[in-house]
């Protein structure tokens, strides 16, 4: 004979059931809007999100405050998703060559990924002061990073030029240059890869003129 049931479980039982469908739910949505943006559809109806995950228009905003929640939600998915892709894979006493190409490689790779995504974030982020700061860190952490990679070689220039050449080799090695690399002037990957390169080499490796910034 089977034990009986303990009738304070059954509200528990019941409570957790609800909150994993909800779980399942947001995650589907998130899911859909993430494909839908990977798709280039950048600002997808709700009717378009709703036929894509399998939950209902009407229901979808049960799971989310409202669109521009759901979209935050959506880039911080895809934030955990290529974390593997923030670590740049080289010895810090390798030579600059390595350093530079290690540095291309996981910019590279990391762009490509969150290509639609990062798009996303730019147009939102003068109208959400959550996507905004997540930006802002974000770009912190990657300028912080070449400052790192480089620091022997910006340590032996005088102060000011070491500041001018991280500022513009963070500038040449940004998403925003990868785009316009990719987009605008339609280079391949490999193409827009080596100028991504030159340009990095070319600022951290190349002696200032004799008397300094003008």
């Amino acid at each position: 004979m089977s034990p009986p049931t303990d009738p304070a479980s059954a509200p528990a039982a019941e409570t957790d059931g609800r909150r994993l469908r909800r779980d399942r739910n947001r995650d589907a949505v998130v899911d859909a809007l993430l494909t839908l943006y990977d798709e280039g559809n950048l600002e997808p109806s709700s009717d378009q999100i709703a036929a894509r995950s399998g939950v209902s228009a009407r229901s979808l905003f049960r799971y989310f405050d409202d669109v521009d929640d759901l979209c935050q939600a959506a880039i911080q998915r895809q934030q955990q998703r290529v974390r593997h892709l923030v670590t740049i894979n080289v010895e810090r006493n390798a030579s600059v060559q390595e350093r530079v190409e290690a540095l291309v490689h996981q910019r590279t790779s990391l762009f490509e990924a969150i290509g639609p995504v990062a798009t996303v974030s730019r147009l939102r982020a003068p109208f959400q002061a959550v996507v905004a700061d997540r930006l802002t860190r974000t770009r912190h952490s990657l300028r912080d990073q070449l400052g790192e990679l480089f620091a022997e070689e910006l340590s032996a220039l005088p102060t000011p030029v070491a500041a001018s050449r991280l500022a513009a080799a963070d500038v040449v090695s940004s998403f925003e240059a990868w785009r316009l690399l990719r987009d605008d002037q339609r280079l391949s990957r490999s193409a827009a890869s080596a100028v991504m390169a030159d340009a990095v080499l070319t600022l951290i490796s190349t002696l200032p003129t004799t008397g300094g910034p003008r």
